[in-house]
């Protein structure tokens, strides 16, 4: 089990990389398919139009974020509840049968959920600046002897 406890970071970048690669994707075929036809396709699904802008963003910036490993646990975290929001109002309501519906967007959602429980790993930007993040805790008895 040592050896995959190495292979850590290379896992992490590789999740990383792939998830990131995904929202940009999505991300600009929303945009280049008009923002006018991503609000009308939101405002379709029930969900406000102006998600359309918030989608576009977390796609595209996020997805770019994740490439260089940079604030990665917060965007892992608004790519899991996008995901988890277009798997309630969009997908779902379809039927469990429907599989090629919400394959997608379910495993985006616990890729990105993943990614934001673990972080970038050494792989990163994030750990170029902040280092590595302290255990759980280390920060509770930190904050519990003030």
């Amino acid at each position: 089990m040592d050896y995959l406890e190495r292979l850590r970071p290379f896992t992490l970048l590789v999740l990383r990389i792939a998830v990131g690669i995904i929202f940009i994707y999505h991300g600009y075929d929303k945009y280049h398919h008009g923002i006018a036809a991503t609000k009308s396709m939101m405002g379709g699904n029930g969900l406000p139009e102006y998600f359309a802008y918030l989608s576009i963003g977390i796609e595209l910036f996020g997805g770019a974020l994740l490439l260089l490993g940079f604030l990665t646990r917060p965007i892992g975290a608004l790519m899991a509840i996008e995901m988890a929001v277009a798997l309630v109002k969009v997908h779902l309501p379809h039927g469990f049968t429907k599989v090629p519906g919400y394959e997608l967007p379910l495993a985006l959602c616990v890729a990105s959920l993943a990614i934001a429980t673990f972080g970038a790993g050494k792989a990163s930007l994030d750990y170029a600046f902040f280092g590595k993040p302290r255990p759980l805790k280390a920060r509770n008895k930190l904050t519990s002897s003030k």
